[in-house]
């Protein structure tokens, strides 16, 4: 004896692959998405995409920039130890056998940090026994990216710049 299946209270049956008569539910062979549907999604995901990818590409950039500003200062607070160790920044004395300040690599020199994005150091022609110039030179892809900024400059007097753009300093330091 087969069973029929029964109707439930509101009349329909209780079966799940059973049509309201045409009313808007999918038979079992009528599920999934419409090619327009699915166009629709890819649309709206590559609008968002439009909006939010120079965004990202403009907070890396500025990243980039804040570390190179951090590894700049690391430098001056060596420059000044140096000089509070032999009163001057250029050389260890005044004497014919004075040896020259090299400064170290320091770690955020490094290509893991800053190195791939920027070159830090002393501008040798600007270090005397009374003031130095640190520079961070955009490299490769920050070069072609920040455009606004240029090479960042540091003094001994604590004084920033930047050189070879027309971007504004407060939007840069």
């Amino acid at each position: 004896m087969s069973r029929r299946p029964s109707p439930s209270r509101h009349g329909r049956f209780a079966c799940p692959h059973m049509t309201q008569r045409g009313r808007g539910w999918r038979s079992l062979r009528q599920q999934g998405f419409t090619l327009i549907e699915v166009m629709i999604v890819v649309v709206i995901i590559a609008i968002l995409a439009s909006i939010a990818y120079p965004s990202y590409m403009a907070h890396t950039v500025k990243a980039k920039r804040v570390a190179a500003e951090g590894c700049m200062s690391q430098l001056a607070s060596y420059m000044e130890r140096y000089y509070t160790t032999y009163l001057r920044y250029d050389k260890t004395d005044s004497s014919s056998t004075a040896v020259a300040n090299t400064p170290p690599l320091l770690d955020c020199q490094t290509q893991a940090q800053t190195g791939s994005s920027y070159a830090i150091g002393l501008d040798a022609t600007q270090l005397t026994a009374t003031g130095y110039v640190i520079q961070a030179v955009p490299q490769g892809n920050q070069l072609k990216r920040d455009g606004k900024c240029g090479t960042l400059t540091l003094d001994h007097t604590g004084s920033r710049g930047i050189s070879n753009t027309s971007g504004q300093l407060s939007d840069c330091w």
